[in-house]
């Protein structure tokens, strides 16, 4: 047993020297030199040198001493230099990619808003199909209160779409118009005129015509307002009449092209007549306030009026302009082309293009197209050009001469 332990221990302290750590046996070492503190130097040592393959050995002594080999700092200086054109592209990568967070950053702003302005509407429409029945309700009960007032708004807009385009009707006809029809027009007029302001006598309504105050509350906004469309129907109604009147003259005491001038002058005095009307109540209303101290509101209220009637005075000085050109083409003598022979009627036909039928008074344009005087008048009420090649015969238009009504409210 004793001669066995003592084998083991042998055989242990063999292996102990075979696994040794051979970490001293590196014949090259780095260590930094003294001299240059970018650079590194090598230490050999001798006896392990002796060991390596293709080791020259010299005649001279051998020393216990280290070999150091130091190695140049231009490696560094190299490194450094390869390290600059990869800081450069860095940099040129860090550059695009800030423009593209940037870009990334506005699209993520815009889709932003655009989904915030989403959800705004989502949220609108989600109140109003909450609060439907709510209004509804209360619409309901705003049409009960008001069913007098906007019976008689639905029946002045009926009565006027309705008569404006008869009348439009009967001008187109020409000669083949209808006396009877236009002398209804000018009976359904009267009589819806009349009735109104039957109905609303106490109210004494017709007293705005003639730019005085009619007995209402001026304070009250909504009446003032109801007072104001009452009043420019009437005098939409007033106006179309007169055009009907005309209607009734007859062909011989009356050209076509001289009605046309007379329904263009009426129009244009209708619309400035509309814009005076107002003026009376709105003035009022705007220089009146009770719920205010008497001299704040009074000066308050004659500032506001002050406004009101400078912003009048520039939309009149406007409209005057226009009736200005309207008076001057009412007493000219416009016509259109030259009167056209015989031959050059049978050459085009005899027969007019734009009403099929035989020329009547006939007229030659610049582009050689023959048509009747009252064809190509109506057609120029409208138009600039030739009916047949476009070409430009006139350089302006004159609204109104087809005896049309504006449905223009003048509520201001």
């Amino acid at each position: 047993m004793k001669l066995r332990a003592q084998y083991d221990r042998a055989a242990y302290s063999e292996s102990r020297r075979t696994h040794k750590p051979r970490d001293s046996l590196d014949p090259m070492q780095p260590e930094p030199s003294p001299q240059n503190g970018t650079g590194l130097s090598l230490t050999l040592q001798p006896e392990l040198l002796a060991r390596m393959p293709g080791a020259v050995t010299s005649g001279g002594p051998e020393t216990a001493e280290d070999v150091r080999v130091p190695i140049a700092s231009s490696t560094s200086g190299r490194s450094a230099t390869s390290r600059r054109p990869r800081a450069t592209s860095h940099s040129h990568s860090h550059s695009h990619a800030h423009e593209h967070d940037s870009d990334s950053a506005e699209s993520d702003l815009e889709s932003g808003e655009s989904s915030s302005s989403l959800s705004e509407l989502r949220y609108i429409l989600r109140w109003v199909k909450k609060s439907l029945p709510f209004l509804v309700i209360l619409c309901s009960k705003l049409i009960i209160q008001h069913a007098l007032g906007l019976a008689v708004a639905v029946g002045l807009f009926t009565t006027f779409m309705y008569v404006n385009k008869n009348i439009q009707t009967q001008v187109f006809l020409h000669d083949r118009r209808t006396k009877l029809q236009c002398v209804w027009l000018l009976l359904f007029l009267t009589s819806s005129s009349l009735l109104l302001f039957f109905t609303f006598y106490s109210q004494s309504l017709y007293r705005c015509l003639v730019f005085a105050n009619p007995m209402i509350d001026s304070q009250n906004f909504w009446e003032v307002l109801w007072c104001i469309g009452v009043t420019n129907f009437i005098v939409k109604f007033v106006f179309m009449g007169l055009k009907c009147l005309i209607l009734l003259v007859p062909s011989p005491l009356m050209a076509y092209r001289r009605r046309g001038q007379w329904y263009m002058l009426l129009e244009e005095a209708s619309q400035v007549y509309q814009m005076i009307a107002p003026v009376p109540l709105w003035f009022r209303y705007l220089v009146s306030y009770d719920e205010i101290e008497s001299s704040v509101g009074l000066t308050l209220g004659i500032i506001l009026a002050l406004l009101y009637l400078i912003m009048k005075l520039l939309g009149l000085y406007g409209q005057w302009g226009s009736l200005q050109k309207t008076l001057r083409a009412f007493l000219s003598y416009e016509v259109n082309g030259t009167p056209a022979t015989s031959a050059q009627c049978v050459e085009a036909g005899d027969i007019c293009p734009i009403c099929q039928a035989d020329f009547k008074q006939p007229r030659v344009l610049l582009c050689q197209h023959i048509f009747c005087e009252e064809c190509i008048s109506h057609w120029f009420n409208q138009e600039k050009t030739c009916p047949l090649c476009r070409m430009v015969i006139s350089d302006k238009v004159h609204k109104w001469k087809d005896g049309a009504t504006s449905a223009y409210l003048q509520i201001y």
